[in-house]
């Protein structure tokens, strides 16, 4: 079994505790809680808005199972990640360095570092445009904001990331009543929202492109090599029963993590339905969502609109900047300083607004790169935890690969589906 030693690891003493039998219950979570709910922000960042938006205005709650779905998918694909990591000590990016051919760990580093600037172009735009639309502010200097914010969040980990930890999961608790908050506010049938929520329906042709959006930006790239990652600053199991308390503590919190971020978007798809699914269906933009949202529900609405998709902005911004540096350290054995890493990632953003491109054409640009790069992780994620010499008597059970591989084709299809869509190679 692939196992690697980290003296630099610390371990908190509630952990052994954990370990040692002596914490049950929901006490035994907290002190293992942490990774699930940092990568849970890469499931409600500014890309799900703008795609919920579309899916709820556009449909009402015809694609709510979609999301049910793609959640199902996430939930799958991140206890394979965290397992990697418990298990093996190493990241998945540092598993894919040691095991496989050297040219083919450069191009997936070079393709996972592109990813990585993608991601984040859509996470840094979006928390401009919340600004620039809040405050009426240029949003060039939403960017810069967006910027100088993020760098000072990235900083709390240098003080231990339990505080970098306990601020992005604060950030995510914004998303989640901001969203909560909407629900009282927009019109609700949910009469109809509980008969739809679970019965498969594509309507039409343009309903299969929004699943695909959907399901194809769920599993993002950056969080699979993340999550592994981030388990190896836990307490190290000094035994298998340890590894196995560990493991069921983690599947525990991927469940609690991103069942909050499914119910999110869930909440997105239901207040798009109920604002604008009557009278405006044609919405796409997020700037044209806020200021609809207006005249329909008021500007506590729109405001608590932007609040959120600000902290989402933030959040999400942060953690692919730590993605990135894991994925450049797993690969190549290299790290760079964290503001240098800031600055590469955030380049393009402003490339995009100063070359005068929309914003929102640029998210779903980068979306597109996503579905291009997506293959890497996930395939090679289902390799390794499938496999007795990485994973030892922990790999994959027979069911688990079967399911992960039938999950993995969905997704990678309606990627195909959608690129072919896009490129019109096809048409939906």
């Amino acid at each position: 079994m692939l196992q690697k030693v980290h003296p630099e690891r610390r371990e908190e003493p509630a952990m052994r505790e954990v370990l040692d039998g002596r914490r049950r219950g929901l006490s035994a979570l907290l002190p293992f809680a942490g990774p699930a709910i940092v990568v849970s922000v890469a499931y409600i960042d500014p890309g799900n808005f703008a795609t919920n938006i579309q899916a709820g205005a556009r449909y009402g709650y015809a694609l709510l199972w979609v999301v049910v779905l793609a959640n199902l998918v996430a939930m799958l694909f991140q206890s394979l990640s965290a397992r990697l990591g418990i298990v093996t000590g190493y990241s998945l990016a540092e598993v894919c360095r040691e095991n496989l051919p050297r040219p083919l760990v450069y191009v997936m580093w070079v393709v996972s570092e592109l990813a990585a600037m993608a991601t984040d172009l859509a996470e840094f735009l979006g928390g401009a445009i919340g600004l620039a639309l809040l405050f009426h502010l240029p949003l060039l200097v939403g960017m810069g904001i967006t910027a100088i914010v993020t760098y000072g969040l990235l900083l709390l980990e240098g003080k231990g990331y339990r505080r970098l930890e306990m601020t992005i999961g604060a950030l995510v608790g914004v998303v989640g009543l901001s969203y909560l908050a909407e629900l009282f506010i927009a019109p609700v049938g949910w009469k109809a929202l509980g008969q739809q929520i679970f019965v498969p329906n594509l309507p039409d042709g343009a309903a299969v492109a929004i699943a695909v959006g959907i399901i194809g930006a769920t599993v993002m790239p950056h969080a699979l090599f993340l999550h592994s990652g981030l388990t190896d600053r836990r307490a190290r199991p000094r035994t298998d029963d340890e590894r196995k308390r560990i493991i069921r503590l983690s599947n525990l919190e991927v469940v609690l993590a991103l069942s909050v971020a499914g119910l999110i978007n869930l909440a997105m798809v239901i207040m798009a339905a109920g604002a604008f699914h009557g009278s405006h269906p044609d919405i796409a933009k997020i700037e044209t969502a806020y200021q609809t949202l207006v005249p329909l529900l008021g500007g506590a609405a729109a405001t608590i609109f932007l609040v959120s998709l600000i902290a989402s902005g933030f959040s999400s911004s942060v953690v692919g900047t730590m993605a990135g540096q894991m994925i450049m350290q797993g690969f190549v054995a290299f790290r760079i300083p964290l503001w240098l890493r800031r600055a590469i990632t955030m380049l393009p953003s402003f490339a995009v607004v100063i070359a005068g491109v929309d914003a929102t054409h640029a998210l779903v640009l980068s979306q597109i790169f996503l579905s291009i790069a997506l293959p890497f992780p996930m395939i090679a994620l289902v390799w390794f935890t499938s496999r007795r010499a990485v994973m030892g008597d922990f790999r994959n059970s027979g069911a688990v690969s079967i399911g992960a591989v039938l999950a993995a084709l969905v997704v990678l299809g309606l990627n195909v589906v959608l690129l072919l869509d896009t490129f019109g190679l096809i048409s939906l």
